[in-house]
């Protein structure tokens, strides 16, 4: 059933690349990592915009995927100098956000509720269980059937903007916090936002994810980026887990193979430049979760190779192409190093890669 989903499409890849990157995707991962830290980190609690910059701005979401990247590689070395960071984080950017948690972008507080379960999980620590829930209680507020028939808002300002970017985040997170509870009340909140999603903002023939409706006119972006797509197979990614439903697995390949195959740089088969700021954190998203779904049992094989050609062909772009030495820049393509300065967002965009790539290593040939 699975492959004849895809019609005659053919699975197989059509271009190669050499074995040109001497060192393993551990080494790498614990280079761009430290880096990050070193060149990002401000002492009172949270990453600044601009590798060894002072403050030139305090963005909210940004600094949750870059405090991911910390806990990946905590949990990949067990290295205390990484947990260090835990703390201090969780309080700077409570400091640099007014004192609160809270954020007038729905997204904005999911990112950070993710990452936030993350660190409870890993420390069992109450106070991150505790905002995590906090900050449930105020993004579920955004659910409203009023514009397109539900869905979360982007924002508390704009409640009929219902887009992507705050219901897949927010369906992960439920389905997360039921793994942890084991309240079915949250298993329902997953199951019903990405439905929704589902029904309104996805091409079912296609994987395509698109970005938001419009809830005054109906109107739907179809704007397809890769941290949507991302979201949305995490989501799929955690219900097959709890449920064994096999459509999510459907859903699962669907959304993966139109990624790499549609929002590509075809000239170097990696996942596409989606422009600095915001844009540049996308692609290390989608790799976030792809490789939650590459770790799935029950993957039609022919899929997997190709998904995992994918995966690596951007690791070796990104760290032959993507970054010079010794700067370690990253911009927000993989195929060319950045011009002057390098982002949170890019350079923890290109992390997550190489920590998704460690992560994932043991499994590739």
């Amino acid at each position: 059933m699975l492959l004849l989903l895809f019609g005659c499409t053919k699975v197989e890849d059509t271009y190669l690349y050499d074995d040109t990157i001497q060192e393993s995707w551990t080494d790498i991962a614990t280079q761009v990592s430290d880096k990050m830290i070193t060149g990002f980190w401000n002492e009172t609690g949270y990453f600044n915009n601009a590798i060894n910059q002072p403050d030139l701005g305090f963005q909210y979401w940004p600094n949750a995927p870059a405090m991911d990247v910390v806990i990946d590689a905590y949990l990949r070395t067990k290295d205390a100098k990484y947990s260090a960071y835990f703390s201090k984080w969780f309080e700077g950017v409570k400091a640099k956000n007014g004192n609160s948690y809270y954020n007038v972008f729905y997204d904005d507080m999911e990112w950070n509720a993710l990452t936030m379960l993350r660190l409870y999980e890993v420390t069992k620590e109450q106070k991150y269980r505790d905002a995590v829930l906090l900050l449930w209680e105020d993004i579920i507020k955004g659910w409203n059937e009023q514009f397109a028939g539900g869905g979360l808002a982007w924002r508390k300002d704009m409640l009929y903007s219902k887009n992507s970017c705050s219901n897949g985040p927010a369906s992960i997170l439920a389905a997360r916090l039921y793994n942890l509870t084991k309240d079915e009340s949250y298993l329902t909140w997953a199951k019903k936002i990405y439905e929704w999603q589902k029904a309104t903002l996805y091409n079912p023939s296609s994987g395509a994810v698109y970005d938001n409706i419009n809830g005054e006119t109906d109107a739907v972006d179809q704007t397809t980026l890769t941290y949507n797509q991302g979201t949305f197979l995490g989501t799929a990614v955690e219900l097959f887990k709890i449920t064994k439903d096999q459509i999510y697995l459907v859903d699962a390949q669907k959304i993966s193979y139109y990624t790499i195959t549609r929002c590509t740089d075809i000239g170097n088969n990696i996942l596409r430049d989606e422009g600095s700021g915001d844009g540049a954190l996308f692609k290390g998203i989608f790799i976030r979760y792809f490789v939650d779904y590459l770790n799935l049992e029950g993957i039609n094989l022919d899929y997997r190779v190709k998904f995992e050609k994918f995966l690596v062909n951007n690791g070796k772009i990104a760290w032959t192409k993507g970054t010079s030495l010794p700067t370690l820049f990253f911009g927000s393509s993989w195929s060319q190093p950045p011009v002057g300065n390098s982002e949170i967002t890019a350079y923890a965009s290109a992390a997550m890669l190489f920590e998704g790539l460690a992560r994932y290593q043991t499994k590739l040939k």
